[in-house]
């Protein structure tokens, strides 16, 4: 028998932002994955509680309880993206939060899956600063997942899941071809049909860029992205102020 009640927790990854837009909405992994198991189990029910911008803390404090109270089987948790890459980030405090998350998921008898982050200097070398706080961020993942018994899917030792052509523009969010791949890893995971080894295989090799190239990339990368983020932190602004769930509700997988 497959999942019956499928609920999603956590921030933009979960929310889907960049496979699909504004306009029409946005689909993402946890969308891609429910429609997986509702091949499997066509009586699945879906909802999805993550909102962007939000912070660890954030998540446990009004994902955590609106999640249970939907009597799920099954419960995936993306956190700790948003507070890595601000200042004062503090690693044992945002896996803290993950494992309270994560020990009170397991304790309601629902499946729990959780995940490491990818190699971020690897898709954007301006971040390589930013690699020893994943490391740690990911060892101290793996450890609460194994404490709580939660289903870990490491994205890390997977080359792929670095690699830029899975991520949109913005070098933060997966675009479609990384949110179909992160669906399929953890169908995999969970071993339910669809899923497969193949999301970890390498995309063909692409020529390196020239110097100058990168440079114009780099710089352009910096005034399109970083510059607009840095402004929401001065003015003390989050992209999910003011945003509600997209699917609070368990519903069917259409």
């Amino acid at each position: 028998m497959g999942y019956l009640r499928y609920v999603a927790v956590g921030d933009s990854l979960t929310e889907g932002l960049n496979d699909g837009n504004e306009k029409t909405g946005y689909r993402g992994w946890a969308d891609r994955l429910a429609h997986l198991l509702a091949t499997d189990e066509p009586r699945l029910r879906y909802a999805n509680l993550a909102v962007r911008g939000k912070l660890t803390a954030q998540i446990r404090a009004e994902q955590t309880s609106a999640a249970l109270a939907l009597e799920p089987d099954l419960i995936t948790v993306t956190a700790g993206m948003n507070d890595l890459v601000r200042p004062g980030f503090d690693a044992p405090a945002v896996v803290s939060d993950l494992e309270a998350m994560l020990a009170r998921f397991a304790g309601s008898g629902a499946h729990v899956v959780t995940f490491t982050f990818p190699d971020i200097a690897q898709i954007s070398p301006l971040a390589r600063h930013l690699r020893p706080r994943v490391l740690d961020l990911n060892e101290r993942i793996r450890a609460a997942a194994h404490r709580q018994g939660a289903l870990l899917v490491d994205t890390f030792n997977h080359p792929v899941t670095s690699d830029p052509r899975l991520f949109s523009a913005d070098r933060f969010h997966l675009g479609p071809l990384g949110h179909a791949r992160l669906a399929v890893a953890v169908a995999h995971a969970l071993a339910v049909p669809g899923g497969d080894g193949s999301w970890a295989d390498p995309l063909p090799p692409l020529p390196p860029p020239s110097p100058w190239h990168r440079a114009r990339v780099e710089t352009a990368w910096v005034a399109a992205f970083v510059g607009p983020w840095l402004i929401r932190r001065v003015r003390g602004r989050s992209s999910g102020d003011g945003r509600a769930a997209k699917r609070p509700l368990l519903q069917p997988v259409s």
